[in-house]
């Protein structure tokens, strides 16, 4: 369970932040919302098809901590590439 929770609560907390602040109003930080609501939905499609949905143990939370770190490592690789000179031009 906690492998899903962490993404859930970072994109529930990234979607009120963005509501509030103008400065997160953005793009990209709506393209980093859905990547936290993707990543909380897989989590919930895989332990439900594994018949875990309501398990929880520190092994999970901690991957749920790594899975939230990784989505935002991509979502920072994904904005770089888009500001890249490189891929502007493609």
């Amino acid at each position: 369970m906690g492998c899903y929770t962490v993404p859930l609560i970072a994109a529930i907390a990234h979607f009120f932040m963005r509501k509030r602040d103008k400065k997160f109003q953005t793009a990209n930080h709506k393209m980093l919302n859905l990547l936290f609501a993707g990543g909380a939905i897989f989590g919930v499609v895989d332990h439900a098809w594994n018949g875990e949905l309501l398990a929880f143990s520190l092994q999970d939370m901690l991957l749920g901590f790594v899975i939230t770190a990784s989505i935002m490592v991509i979502w920072t690789i994904m904005i770089a590439a888009q500001k890249s000179p490189v891929t502007a031009k493609a």
